[in-house]
């Protein structure tokens, strides 16, 4: 097996280290990463507060540990600036590093938030564990949190909160959360169970600005309706980091662009996680990762594998009402047929043959999902 080095110590960047162990026990292996290395699952981010977790207690796992365990080089604190396919080497820090095979795990950034007023510098953005730390650190002493964003993860986070005791505000251009996923029942469904919690809606809005008033902020929305917050966090969405595979001459477009073995339009370099766009696909959830890890594991130790994706669905981690979905593919004939029952929605999209093609459940019916799961793989 060449020598592989893995851009990234993210989920993405560590799982596929893993996954290679198993299957190679000695081949070299570097990974470079800009953080401490620290090993923890990014998901898990959005749901520590109220469970009382330290950023020390969600990361399992040091660098020195990770290398030591998994037979790895792992260089902390090296940011790679640049990717050379012809020589096959990268700059990482102020040294060049040649690899036989290239492994880009970079993640995405948040979106910006685009926001004006003298408080939009304070606005924060939780997106790996610094900013977690950082997070914790602005909430004490406050009781108002304004979250810009009711999707997955603003959902997520505004469940969090309000569990651990915070008045919380969404901001939401959509009618409801998740309206990208869910078809309107169960996002008002949700909406709802979060509303029990304490958490207040504003939907079809956005933020335009966020000024300073003694000592606190307040939102401006589109509206003209002020929001006053004492601290505000952005979950409007994330943006695959493609700069450095665009500076190398690696075709990217929504993500960095690769085949079905996640080769991308350069020779030995390679593409997974967030930042990947799959032949058109962008899929930024856990499971697909891990399908791509195990499939670039085997390619890269001798047996080219196609990444394939089982039917895949997302879990929401709110507490206050659990979803589950499995959307549609995108385009596809059909719509949703909706019960709308006590304890919780089920929507099941049919196509006009009558074949399930996706659900999306809450509250109590998230029950079915292994049900449903074997039904649309049928």
């Amino acid at each position: 097996m060449q020598a592989v080095v893995i851009v990234g110590s993210g989920l993405a960047g560590y799982t596929l280290l893993k996954e290679i162990r198993k299957r190679d026990a000695v081949a070299p292996v570097t990974l470079v990463t800009a953080d401490d290395g620290a090993f923890y699952s990014k998901p898990n981010l959005s749901n520590a507060l109220a469970a009382r977790k330290t950023p020390a207690m969600l990361a399992s796992a040091g660098a020195e540990e990770m290398a030591a365990a998994h037979a790895a080089t792992i260089l902390t604190h090296t940011r790679v600036t640049a990717i050379d396919p012809s020589s096959r080497r990268i700059r990482a820090g102020d040294s060049d590093l040649e690899y036989g095979r290239l492994v880009l795990a970079l993640g995405a950034d948040p979106v910006p938030h685009g926001l004006a007023g003298e408080g939009a510098g304070a606005v924060l953005a939780v997106n790996d564990l610094a900013d977690y730390a950082a997070f914790r650190r602005a909430l004490d002493g406050r009781r108002r949190v304004t979250v810009l964003g009711g999707g997955l993860i603003g959902c997520e986070f505004a469940n969090d909160l309000a569990q651990a005791g915070f008045a919380v505000d969404v901001v939401h251009p959509g009618e409801w959360p998740l309206n990208r996923l869910l078809p309107p029942e169960a996002g008002k469904r949700l909406a709802d169970g979060l509303a029990a919690l304490g958490v207040n809606w504003h939907f079809g809005r956005v933020a335009e600005r966020v000024d300073v008033a003694a000592g606190a902020y307040r939102v401006v929305l589109d509206s003209g309706e002020i929001v006053a917050a004492d601290l505000v966090l952005s979950a409007i969405g994330l943006r695959p980091r493609t700069a450095l595979a665009h500076a190398a001459g690696i075709p990217v477009g929504r993500g960095i662009r690769t085949d079905d073995l996640l080769e991308t339009g350069a020779a030995n370099v390679y593409a997974m996680g967030d930042c990947v766009e799959v032949e058109g696909g962008h899929l930024p959830f856990v499971q697909p990762l891990m399908a791509q890890a195990r499939a670039l594991a085997a390619t890269l130790t001798g047996t080219p594998t196609p990444v394939a994706y089982p039917a895949m669905p997302v879990t929401v981690k709110t507490p206050a009402h659990p979803v589950a979905v499995l959307p549609p593919k995108s385009g596809a004939a059909g719509g949703w047929d909706v019960a709308d029952g006590e304890s919780g929605v089920c929507a099941l999209h049919v196509d006009e043959g009558g074949r399930l093609r996706g659900f999306a459940l809450t509250g109590s019916e998230t029950g079915r999902r292994h049900a449903l799961l074997k039904a649309v793989a049928a």
